[in-house]
Order: structure tokens, then C-alpha cells, then sequence
């Protein structure tokens, strides 16, 4: 039996957080378009990105409003910074439960992670596409581009499969009041509705973080766009 620190047990207490998103009804198109759109705004901000923000604006013209206003409003707020790439780092990459890699919401730096990065790798391969970046293979950006790229119903599955960690990181940059949160809740609009084992999955996940035990992953090497496989 654990000790007791002096008279008390000492409880912490779950976080209270809003109800789910309710789904937006979106076409096909106008899913891709978001889904594309987020993927490019998620990405790192050097000068290739500002440089693309035009094609996204025209990307998002024509998509519902409350999508549209969500993404627009984070290009006005990033186009306007002084130093948007030390606060991407700041985000992204110093933050545990704002990580834009999937798996690791689940699995954090643990063997298991292995295992969830190959089977998503298989999935872009039996949707008939290969995986051809620097980055790792759940890297949300480039789950969003499979998504608004591919026609196969595995692209879908792919983000379903990893909704947990999707609600996790909207969490998180709402609660920071970051830029980017807009542009994840713009995508969490576009998924179906979630359950509430999914949901209480999720919350678990915010209260607890990602599993903590740390292992190399370089037996993946360098997974670095996506490319139509020619036999597909």
C-alpha cells in the first residue's frame, strides 16, 4: 500500500474541458481543400511557406465559412508576426502534448511507436502510395496531405485511427491560445463526430501526457512528399 503524505491523500483533479466539436456536413472537395490546406499551414514557416500562402488562400475560397474564417484568420495572425518560426519551435517542438507527430500521442518514445509508424506506412503503400519525405511518416502534415490527395477510404482511416492525439493537440493550443489552434480545429470540424470511449480516450491523454519510456527509433533510418506508386 503507498504511503500517504502526512494526513492527506493528495488528488488531482481531471481536467474539466469543453464538449466535442460537432462536425461540419462538407463535400469531398471541400474536406481535400481543408485538409490540403491545413497541411501546408501546419508545416514549418520558412520562406517556401509564405511564398505558398496565396495558392492557399485560393485553395480555401470556396470552402464554408466557419472552416474558411478559422484558416484565414491564422494567416492574418502569421503573416503579420515578427518571428513566426521561433514560436513554430517553441510550439511544436518543446511541448509534449503538442506534438504534430501522431503516434507518439498514444505511444509516446516507446517501442510500441515502431510498431504504429510501420502500420502507417503500409497504409499509404495498400492506398497505393509510397512515403517519400524527411520527416516521420505520422507527421500530421503529411497525414493531412494523404488525406486531401488520395481517394482510397484508408486515408480517412489513417486520421480516425490517430483521432486521439488530433483532439489532444487541438487541446492544447486552445488552451495556449495559439495561433495554430484555429487550423487544428478547422480539421477537427471536418472529421465525423467522435464516441465517447473515443473522447474519454482523448481526455486521459490531456490529463496524463504521452507514454514517457524512452528507445532509438533509428531503426526506421530517415523516413523523409508523397509519390504515386508506379505499380499502383
Amino acid at each position: 500500500m503507498p504511503l500517504l503524505s502526512r494526513s492527506r491523500t493528495r488528488v488531482t483533479p481531471r481536467r474539466k474541458l469543453p464538449p466535442p466539436l460537432a462536425a461540419l456536413t462538407l463535400t469531398r472537395d471541400a474536406r481535400q481543400r481543408v485538409h490540403m490546406a491545413a497541411s501546408l499551414l501546419l508545416d514549418y514557416p520558412d520562406d517556401a511557406w509564405f511564398a505558398r500562402i496565396p495558392q492557399v488562400q485560393a485553395l480555401i475560397a470556396s470552402v464554408p465559412e466557419e472552416v474558411r474564417t478559422l484558416l484565414q484568420q491564422f494567416i492574418n495572425v502569421a503573416t503579420a508576426s515578427d518571428d513566426l518560426g521561433r514560436e513554430y519551435v517553441n510550439t511544436f517542438d518543446l511541448k509534449r502534448k503538442c506534438s504534430l507527430y501522431l503516434t507518439y500521442y498514444a505511444n509516446g518514445d516507446t517501442r510500441k511507436r515502431g510498431t504504429a509508424l510501420v502500420t502507417i506506412l503500409e497504409a499509404y503503400r495498400a492506398a497505393g502510395w509510397e512515403f517519400d519525405a524527411q520527416e516521420l511518416p505520422d507527421y500530421l502534415p503529411a497525414v493531412l496531405e494523404f488525406s486531401a490527395m488520395s481517394d482510397s477510404e484508408i486515408a480517412a482511416a489513417v486520421l480516425s485511427s490517430h483521432r486521439e492525439g488530433v483532439e489532444v493537440l487541438r487541446a492544447a493550443l486552445e488552451t495556449m491560445e495559439s495561433p495554430w489552434a484555429g487550423v487544428v480545429r478547422a480539421v477537427t470540424l471536418s472529421l465525423p463526430p467522435i464516441d465517447e470511449a473515443t473522447r474519454e480516450r482523448y481526455l486521459d491523454l490531456i490529463n496524463e501526457g504521452p507514454p514517457t519510456e524512452t528507445v532509438g527509433l533509428s531503426f526506421l533510418g530517415n523516413l523523409p512528399p508523397f509519390q504515386v506508386r508506379e505499380d499502383a
